[in-house]
């Protein structure tokens, strides 16, 4: 038996599983302080406690000519709090080994907490400080700019990283999506001590606030615990992103780059997640680009012509915007016919839809794989808060896989008409094009 049977009979029995599976996570709202929005499961398999917060924080609230505010301050977290300068902070956190991140995105800043449960109470209270008294100390701030800008150095030599960035600059225009979470060396340059106070005032608060917990506690200890972290910030909410007031730059864009395998960064304006067409987009999605080597773009680009080692799909959905995009790397010679064989695939796409065939796997993958995702208090805490953020219900854990069930060959045509017209794509070439016969913009 081949590796992909292997698989396919591994999803098939998880496709089974999941209807037990979804009634065996129970999701309790919790009340907790005003503005923050808690999911639990309880769970004493192992005495572990997870904890995923999102923060209203993220690069979408940069102030213009400080991008990677946002990035900064969420690097910075964990860099000493109260009374604990960095050192003093870490040790504590690894005296009890306990694990804290925080990781910035367009929307929010994630946090999360990983610690054993007799821990918990400790982790928690480091937590709280960590966010309501924050220290942003010079020498702290001196080490994270250090890193971040060297990190923007290394990243102006990749291909995959140049063609992300410069297409979300195309895409989202003068919007504050289009800069990078992390920002540029210039903006990182001109971050003080004071805007990092500032904005921590402003976003680490509690207004808008979810959080997700999973592991060995119990719904009346948790409520303490949410106390100590969060009850000492602001209840305050910052005021809401602009909305996008336009989307793509239809066209081929070039970012000069001394490569001999260019990547192309292709999009198209998305869909909400909260539009009734998202399940059927999704699992379009996975037909067209998504699905890996049972993709009809893999199929068509890599399988047949040979012009790549993989090409991949996604649907991204932000508060403000939804962006279809996909990314794929060839040789400089062979960028034309990529680009030339997605425009025909999506064309293809567009006319005739799904077989019955790429419907059916496309459902039986989804719906058997969606366990995988809460193999751990971990995996729960972070899926459960990643459906907080696009504001689904506590019970869409148990509907999911019913709806992607619904999803028939009219919904299928129907969104891939609304989403997947090859002629509005925004095309971005990190590296070039040999054989450049159609015309080509360079990339600001």
């Amino acid at each position: 038996m081949n590796v992909r049977k292997i698989l396919a009979s591994c999803v098939i029995a998880l496709a089974a599983f999941a209807p037990q599976f979804a009634r065996a996570v129970d999701v309790k709202v919790v009340p907790a302080a005003k503005g923050v929005e808690v999911w639990f499961v309880e769970d004493h398999t192992v005495p572990v406690v997870t904890m995923s917060a999102s923060i209203p924080a993220g690069s979408v609230y940069d102030p213009r000519g400080k991008e990677g505010l946002a990035a900064m301050a969420a690097a910075l977290m964990d860099e000493g709090a109260g009374k604990m300068n960095s050192d003093a902070y870490h040790t504590a956190l690894g005296n009890k080994a306990i694990q804290l991140s925080a990781s910035p995105s367009r929307d929010y800043t994630v946090v999360r907490v990983v610690t054993l449960a007799e821990n918990a109470k400790e982790a928690f209270q480091l937590l709280g400080l960590a966010i309501a008294r924050p220290r942003f100390d010079p020498d702290a701030i001196q080490r994270i700019r250090a890193q971040m800008i060297e990190s923007i150095k290394q990243e102006e030599q990749d291909p995959p990283t140049v063609a992300g960035k410069a297409f979300s600059r195309l895409f989202f225009a003068n919007h504050p999506y289009a800069h990078p979470v992390g920002g540029d060396i210039d903006t990182l340059s001109a971050i003080t001590q004071n805007d990092l106070r500032q904005f921590a005032h402003a976003h680490w608060v509690r207004g808008g606030m979810k959080v997700a917990v999973s592991g060995d506690i119990d719904e009346a200890t948790l409520k303490t615990l949410l106390g100590a972290a969060f009850d000492a910030l602001p209840a305050t909410r910052p005021a809401p992103p602009p909305n996008v007031a336009r989307l793509g730059a239809p066209g081929v864009h070039v970012v000069p780059m001394p490569v001999p395998q260019p990547t192309i960064e292709f999009g198209l304006p998305g869909i909400l997640r909260a539009d009734k067409d998202f399940i059927p987009a999704y699992v379009a999605n996975y037909i067209l680009g998504g699905g890996g080597f049972s993709s009809q773009l893999m199929k068509e680009v890599r399988e047949k012509r040979g012009l790549t080692y993989g090409i991949d799909t996604d649907l991204n959905t932000y508060s403000k915007a939804g962006v279809f995009v996909g990314q794929v790397a060839t040789k400089k010679e062979s960028v034309k016919q990529t680009i030339d064989v997605i425009r025909q695939v999506m064309s293809n796409f567009v006319d005739k839809g799904a077989s019955t065939a790429e419907l059916t796997d496309a459902k039986t993958y989804l719906t058997g794989s969606f366990p995988l995702a809460f193999d751990s208090n971990t995996g729960i805490a972070a899926q459960l808060n990643a459906f907080q953020r696009v504001g689904l219900a506590p019970d869409y854990i148990v509907k999911r896989n019913d709806m992607i069930e619904a999803v028939t060959h009219d919904d299928i045509k129907r969104v891939a008409k609304r989403l997947f017209n090859p002629a509005k794509m925004t095309i971005v070439v990190a590296g070039g094009i040999t054989d450049a016969k159609a015309p080509a913009k360079s990339a600001p």
